[in-house]
């Protein structure tokens, strides 16, 4: 006996310490990479992640290396997960809302600067153009020109300054330069990266600036270039020095000329609630979303309300046990639930094609009908298509919340002298509401947010005449939001699209909270 219990607690004891071991290596990972994340946002000089990323690295190694937080073990992973996909995410919109980020505000007061100084950049009146060599010493490049026999070498740091025993053809570029690597023009086109850099790079031709830098389009030649604009970093303006105009910096994060005229180039600043206010004073902006605010909330009621309806009638229809070949026939109806959303928005915006589409074709003897170009056509179009993809889940919903009434009930109200429709009013209907209204809402706000069907069906067209982002009829609010925030293409505007996602955010949980509250009194009954 001695010796097994001797053997249980080695045994016990070996297994602990593999344990320990295994979660040492993990922690060990997971500190690697939190380490590495913790630097990238030092060097990134994002405060706030990295006070973050500290923060959940330290209550990790306290977890899962404390006895006492058994239960945060298994949960903390989790949180981790709702902290970085939610509320990170749903703070940062938040930010985004309250500042002008977007097309020509997207980065810093310098990033700004740099830019209108390379857009202001204009070829040194009287300058020739150099043979030219991208060269490399280290980490470094730098260009070597020929100019008329001599060869200079400057750096983004360093102007041009002769270079002796450098190796020149009559002209062509330098071919061997002293303690410098010629880049070879191949590495230019293998390199997109080198590239960039390469092109982006300019070197002074001397002290004055007046002689502008030397910067290259292809690698072989080098033109100086002058920017007309000048910044003075102590009163924050930029000159036009060929006008005259003075450029100041403004509190909208724009540099704006004593004539009038602002730079294309921005950086982002804090707004307020003028994102909020634009969406409801601005007039060009303000008519087309009150007309999709609108269309969204009819298309997500009645998209609830008639697949409801036919789902009901379906699950009713086929609940009755006469109707023979009833398991063939349910599978028939969901065959539109199983098939994937998109490819069935892609595949009846095909049909409804008024040229070639079997909508037209088959039914309407060939008929020219714009489906998907008149504006009441399209809307009625994409909410047909949303109830065709949808009823087939209400009725098997629907399916099972009859099979699972109580019959009791349901034979009462028969010797009550309750008639069918009357028992389905009084009896059934309200007993099935009491299991299908939260997710009559979870539907609604499906609808609400129904991106896929709208932008594979319509792109949201007809588009309202004369609108700057291409906001159309059957646009839902979610569908409008990714236009005006540019992602597929277009002027973008970070701040209006943030904006608009919290009000939706807003809305859809105050329909919600009050939705699910009535649904109590269902359950009443």
């Amino acid at each position: 006996m001695a010796d097994n219990s001797a053997g249980s607690h080695a045994r016990s004891w070996n297994g602990s310490i593999g344990g320990f071991v295994v979660k040492l290596l993990l922690m060990a990972v997971i500190n690697a990479v939190g380490i590495m994340a913790i630097l990238s946002a030092y060097f990134a000089n994002s405060w706030v992640i990295l006070a973050a990323l500290v923060v959940l690295l330290l209550a990790a190694n306290y977890i899962y290396f404390a006895r006492r937080a058994l239960p945060l073990k298994y949960l903390y992973p989790g949180l981790v997960f709702l902290f970085v996909f939610q509320v990170f995410t749903m703070g940062y919109t938040a930010y985004v809302a309250f500042t002008n980020y977007g097309t020509g505000h997207a980065g810093s007061m310098q990033q700004a600067v740099d830019a209108a100084l390379i857009q202001g950049e204009r070829p040194v009146e009287g300058a020739g153009t150099y043979p030219l060599a991208v060269v490399r010493q280290g980490d470094q490049i730098g260009f070597a020109i020929n100019d008329g026999g001599e060869v200079k070498v400057g750096t983004e740091d360093q102007p041009m300054a002769v270079i002796e025993g450098a190796e020149v053809t009559e002209d062509g570029p330098p071919t061997a330069v002293p303690d410098w690597e010629i880049v070879p023009r191949a590495e230019l086109y293998q390199d997109q990266a080198f590239a960039d850099q390469v092109l982006g790079l300019r070197v002074s031709m001397s002290e004055d600036a007046d002689d502008g830098s030397v910067r290259t389009r292809e690698g072989t030649r080098g033109t100086p270039y002058r920017s007309s604009l000048t910044w003075d970093e102590g009163s924050q303006t930029l000159t036009n020095t060929d006008t005259g105009v003075v450029y100041s910096a403004t509190d909208r994060g724009n540099f704006a000329g004593d004539d009038g005229s602002i730079l294309p180039t921005g950086w982002y600043v804090n707004v307020g609630f003028d994102n909020f206010s634009r969406a409801f004073t601005d007039g060009a902006m303000a008519k087309p979303l009150l007309q999709v605010t609108l269309w969204t909330f009819a298309f997500a009621i009645l998209s609830v309300l008639i697949s409801f309806g036919v789902g009901l009638g379906f699950a009713i229809l086929f609940n009755d046990e006469r109707i023979r070949g009833r398991k063939i026939i349910r599978t028939l109806l969901i065959l539109p639930y199983a098939f994937p959303a998109f490819m069935s928005a892609l595949l009846w915006r095909g049909m409804l094609n008024p040229e070639f589409g079997v909508i037209n074709e088959w039914f309407f003897g060939g008929a020219g009908i714009g489906w998907l170009t008149s504006e009441w056509l399209a809307r009625a179009a994409a909410l047909f298509v949303n109830v065709w993809l949808s009823y087939p889940y209400w009725f098997l919903v629907c399916t099972g919340a009859l099979q699972s009434l109580p019959g009791d009930v349901l034979e009462a109200a028969t010797l009550d002298g309750a008639g069918r429709f009357q028992r389905f009013k009084s009896v059934v209907l309200p007993l099935l509401l009491v299991s299908t209204a939260p997710l009559a809402i979870s539907s609604f706000a499906f609808s609400f947010n129904n991106f896929t069907i709208i932008y594979m069906l319509t792109e949201g067209g007809p588009f309202f005449p004369g609108n700057a982002n291409r906001l159309g009829a059957t646009d839902l609010l979610i569908s409008a939001i990714y236009k005006i925030s540019g992602v597929s293409g277009g002027v973008a505007d970070y701040g209006l699209a943030s904006a608009l996602s919290i009000i939706v955010f807003i809305v859809i949980g105050a329909i919600s909270a009050v939705a699910f509250r009535q649904t109590r009194k269902l359950e009443e009954f």
